[in-house]
Parts: C-alpha cells; sequence; structure tokens
C-alpha cells in the first residue's frame, strides 16, 4: 500500500485566529475603559491604531494559511476561517472611517458664523480660527450649516436654547455673558462627545438680540486630530434643527437664517 504524507497543520491558521481574537477584545477593552473614563483620550488612540495593525496581521496570517492549504494540502482551515471574520469585523469601524474620511472634508472646526464664529471655551486642544481655505471649504461642504435668526425677545431665545441644550447629555456646560453692559449677549460654552469613539469637541452656542429679534450662531470643534469625519456639522445641523422645532412648537414661528 502506498502511504500517504500525514497533511501537517499551517501555523499561520492558528496566528490568525490568536490574533484576531486578541485584537478584538483589546478594541471591546480599551472602548468600554475610555467609555467610563478609565483611559485617556490620547492612549485610546494609540491602542486603537494597535488593534488596526493586529487585525491587519490576522487577515495577512490567513491569506498565508489559505495558500498553504491551496497548494500543499495543509490543515488549518476552520481557524483561518475564524481567523479572517473577527479580524474583518474588527476592521470594519476603521474602514467605515476611511470611508468619511474621504467623503467629508478635511475640517475641524465647524461654525455658523465664518467671519467671527463663537469663541469657544479655550480648553486644550480647541485650535486656533479657521484659516481662509477652510472656510471657503465649509460653505461648500456643508451649506447647510447656518445660524438663525428667530422673531422672538432674547431672553425667550436664550430659554429656548438651555431648553435644547439640556437634552444633549453635553457636560461642562458655562455661560458667559458680554462684557459690554450695552450687548445683549451670551455665549455658552459645554463639551460634546463624538458617535461610538466618544472622542470630546468644544461646542460654544452664541445667542445674541434684543427685545424683538434674536440670532443664534453656533461651532462645533474637534480636540484630537485633522479631520472630524462630519461630526461637528452633523452636531450643529441636529442641535438647530431641534431648535427649530422648540420655537416652532412653544410659538408657532418659522425659522429664518
Amino acid at each position: 500500500m502506498t502511504a500517504f504524507p500525514e497533511r501537517r497543520t499551517t501555523m499561520a491558521a492558528g496566528w490568525s485566529r490568536r490574533m484576531a481574537a486578541f485584537s478584538a477584545v483589546l478594541l471591546l477593552t480599551v472602548w468600554t475603559g475610555h467609555h467610563f473614563g478609565l483611559v485617556e483620550t490620547p492612549a485610546f488612540l494609540w491602542v486603537l491604531a494597535l488593534v488596526a495593525l493586529l487585525a491587519a496581521l490576522a487577515l495577512l496570517f490567513a491569506g498565508w494559511a489559505f495558500a498553504r492549504l491551496w497548494n500543499f494540502g495543509d490543515r488549518g482551515g476552520r481557524d483561518l476561517t475564524v481567523g479572517a471574520l473577527v479580524a474583518l469585523v474588527v476592521l470594519a469601524p476603521f474602514a467605515v472611517a476611511s470611508y468619511w474620511a474621504l467623503t467629508f472634508p478635511p475640517l475641524r472646526d465647524i461654525s455658523t458664523d465664518l467671519e467671527a464664529p463663537p469663541p469657544l471655551s479655550g480648553a486644550e486642544g480647541s485650535g486656533p480660527v479657521t484659516t481662509p481655505g477652510e472656510r471657503r471649504l465649509q460653505a461648500q461642504a456643508y451649506p447647510l450649516v447656518n445660524g438663525r435668526r428667530y422673531d422672538l425677545p432674547f431672553a425667550e431665545a436664550l430659554a429656548m436654547v438651555q431648553n435644547v441644550l439640556r437634552r444633549q447629555g453635553w457636560t461642562d456646560t458655562k455661560t458667559r455673558p458680554s462684557s459690554d453692559i450695552n450687548v445683549r449677549e451670551v455665549v455658552i460654552t459645554a463639551t460634546a462627545s463624538s458617535f461610538v469613539l466618544e472622542l470630546p469637541a468644544d461646542v460654544a452656542i452664541r445667542v445674541s438680540g434684543d427685545e424683538e429679534t434674536s440670532f443664534i450662531d453656533m461651532r462645533s470643534a474637534s480636540r484630537y486630530g485633522r479631520h472630524d469625519l462630519g461630526d461637528n456639522a452633523d452636531r450643529i445641523v441636529r442641535f438647530l434643527k431641534e431648535l427649530d422645532q422648540e420655537v416652532t412648537g412653544q410659538t408657532g414661528l418659522e425659522q429664518g437664517e
């Protein structure tokens, strides 16, 4: 009888499964730690980079193991399948973020007033006022990011802004009146967080006006990175849309820009 050589198990399949599993556990652990304030944001971002690297290596090992199975009949199909699937799941959020980075303009500071944006709280990483080129880019990419004018007294408009603000769940909210006693203006600052990753962003809402008309401008700036993936513009649009609903629901007035 002819003896067939014993099929050996390729080590690459096992490494693919182990590295993919480790990347998934590391991702869940660091996200949970950051969510509950146990991991600082800079460390969180570094660990995310490590997670992406480990998942990419797991896919590489899975590809290597598949080549061994195809060419030499090695065993390890189950391990490489598990490794590849887990790695793809881990890399899915990074793929979505990459798509957003290609879709949205590279901006991190968005304001409804491009010439004189509301001042931020001065928190670390809030960054300088945008450049003329960035302002032009914002105007082209986010035409819905516009301030609001309401035919409401200043005090009523401020109260409605505060009502909407309380529903956002933002933290470190502070209200600063204008230093000029002849100007009826208040700037409300707060700290928001991005979707999923919960990266901090500084928010400023400026309410100004008189006994007949009020103006609302808003600004949102990411503290980390040079690209907000559209988060700040989305935050402003959602807030002002809810404010429009608040004003319409209480007074029946339509908003103005």
